[in-house]
Formats: structure tokens, C-alpha cells, sequence
């Protein structure tokens, strides 16, 4: 059926892109990726990229400048063999966080990572919950930001709404919950909290009612679980009955792993946007795969569908 598509797997996600070329009934394509002592990268196509639809999956997760590199290369190298088109399925988008100038004399990273993907010759971008939607402002080329909801949905659908609570970890996320809370039919609750630097949290106040509820905290990062483990512990403090969180992409740096297992949370559940390592995995930790939700979006980029209703009919299907 997709006779031009190729899938192309470089190092961060290979068991997710294996699934998804499964899943569309291809093979993903064999390449060859060095990676030489001094550390430069070459990739190296194994057969004709020529009229071919291209789908590079990578995630720019640690070593993020290594595997960053790797896309930029490869996207040159599909471009000097005459890709048709060129599609980077970015599941975690690295430097997403640097989106502005929070102090004087800063970069605004996540625009130049974006004007090297267009300048590489990338024609299309796919990313998963960006951590801000003006991301999607900094590329000159089209940017689907697919979202992981109704996957999220799925595994929550058969929660009691009338013991449940969806709770936004900060103001900024309360749109982000209320999209999960309106699909559960239950209320939400906000932390109201301080970053006095980064990495360090501190929370000053909750806002709605939590008692003797069951709190899903809902968020798209995790990074050293600091934030996210004394949320859930000052959630448990203040009379919540149990707390559960549902983030996106699983960064689980440093020490994040032994945080999530000594404190308050029952279960963080994460994408494989990031690949889960033996070394991180707990019994604490659920992993629910993109697989379906990526070849959904594939396929209708190959068939000219709408998006927006590809995944409305999609979250449909997978509730029921």
C-alpha cells in the first residue's frame, strides 16, 4: 500500500520505530550510523532514497546533542539522495524548554534547533506534546504537534469521575489538564507553585478540592521528579487519597527513578518517547507505547487525511 514510504530508525527510538513500520505493514529501512572517536556521525543509506517518502523517527533525548546530530545528517543524506520528501518524527524534542529569553543575554534554543532541522532539508516536522505550542512558530516549514491524549484517555477511561481529580502541577498546565479532566468528566485541582532555579520547585498552594479524592497529576515533562514527587507528596499531605501522574515524555534524570519509588506517587505512567532503560525501570512505572498513535499519523500524512480527524475517530476507536 505504501510502496514510496521508508522508515528510518537512528538510535533513540528503535524499538518504537520497528513497532510503527509493523504496525503500516513496511520494514523499517536498513542504514548503517557510525560513530567515529572523535565523535562525529555518519549515516549511511543502504538502498535508493530516490522519489521516496522519507520518515526519519528520533527523539532528541540524552545524549541530546549526539542524537540530534544524527537526524541533521541523516536528513542531508536523504536530501543528496532525492528523497520526494523528508518527514522528522520528533516524539521528545529536545531544548523544547529554552523557548524564550527567561533572563538577559540568553539563547532561544528550541528556534535555532528548528532552523537547523528546515536548513538540514527536513519538509516536515511531527512532535508529541510540545512543551509549548509557540514552538510550532519557530519553524519555516509545516509542524504537526500530535498529542497524546487519547492514548492517556484509553488507559484512564474506566476511572470513578466522582472520586477522581485531574491536577495541574501549575498554572501553565491547566489547559493541558482540563483536555484530560473534560474526557473523564471530572474536576481539576492546581498547584500553585515557585521555581526559584532550575530543577528546584517549591509549592505554595493548592487550588481546588483533593480531600479524599484519587489525584492524577497531568504533565508533559519529567525531568529529575523533584517537582513532580513533592507534588504528590503535599497532595497525600493535604488529604488526597491516592496520587497517580500521567506525563508525556519521562526524561527520569539523575536520581528521578529512587524519588518516584520513596515517595507519596502509587504509578507515574510515560510514553516511549523516550526509550525506558533496564537501569530506570520500577514497579512504580507504567510505559504505554506512541506506536499506534505515530502510524495513525503516517498514514494519513500518505493518504493527504486530516489530521485532527484521524485522531478524533482514533480515540474513538480506542475507548470503546
Amino acid at each position: 500500500m505504501y510502496s514510496r514510504l521508508k522508515i528510518i530508525s537512528l538510535s533513540a527510538n528503535v524499538e518504537l520505530a520497528k513497532e510503527v513500520a509493523s504496525q503500516l505493514g513496511v520494514d523499517v529501512t536498513k542504514t548503517e550510523l557510525i560513530h567515529f572517536a572523535d565523535g562525529e556521525v555518519l549515516f549511511q543509506g543502504t538502498e535508493s532514497f530516490r522519489g521516496d517518502n522519507v520518515y526519519i523517527i528520533q527523539s532528541t533525548c540524552a545524549p541530546v546533542n549526539e542524537r540530534l546530530m544524527e537526524v541533521l545528517v541523516c536528513i542531508d543524506a536523504c536530501k543528496r539522495a532525492s528523497a520526494r520528501s523528508i518527514t522528522c518524527i520528533i516524539p521528545y524534542f529536545g531544548y523544547a524548554r529554552q523557548d524564550r529569553k527567561a533572563k538577559p543575554r540568553q539563547p532561544i534554543t528550541a528556534k535555532l534547533v528548528a532552523d537547523m532541522l528546515t536548513v538540514a532539508g527536513a519538509d516536515r516536522v511531527v512532535c508529541v506534546d510540545l512543551h509549548s505550542l509557540q514552538l510550532t512558530g519557530f519553524f519555516d516549514i509545516p509542524v504537526d504537534n500530535i498529542s497524546a491524549l487519547p492514548l492517556i484517555h484509553a488507559y484512564f477511561k474506566d476511572r470513578d469521575p466522582a472520586t477522581t481529580v485531574c491536577v495541574s502541577p501549575d498554572h501553565g498546565g491547566v489547559v493541558r489538564t482540563t483536555k484530560l479532566a473534560e474526557r473523564l468528566n471530572c474536576p481539576i485541582a492546581i498547584i500553585d507553585k515557585r521555581r526559584p532555579e532550575p530543577n528546584k520547585a517549591e509549592i505554595t498552594a493548592i487550588v481546588g478540592d483533593i480531600e479524599g479524592k484519587d489525584c492524577i497529576i497531568v504533565d508533559d515533562i519529567v525531568d529529575t521528579a523533584g517537582t513532580l514527587c513533592a507534588a504528590a507528596n503535599k497532595l497525600i499531605e493535604l488529604g488526597a487519597k491516592s496520587v497517580e501522574a500521567v506525563i508525556s515524555h519521562g526524561v527520569l534524570s539523575r536520581d528521578a527513578v529512587n524519588k518516584i519509588e520513596n515517595s507519596k506517587l502509587n504509578k507515574l505512567v510515560i510514553t516511549d518517547s523516550i526509550p525506558l532503560p533496564e537501569t530506570k525501570k520500577s514497579s512504580k512505572i507504567k510505559v504505554i507505547t506512541l506506536a499506534p498513535l505515530l502510524k495513525e499519523t503516517i498514514a494519513s500524512i500518505e493518504e493527504g487525511r486530516s489530521l485532527s480527524t484521524t485522531f478524533q475517530s482514533f480515540e474513538e476507536t480506542i475507548i470503546k
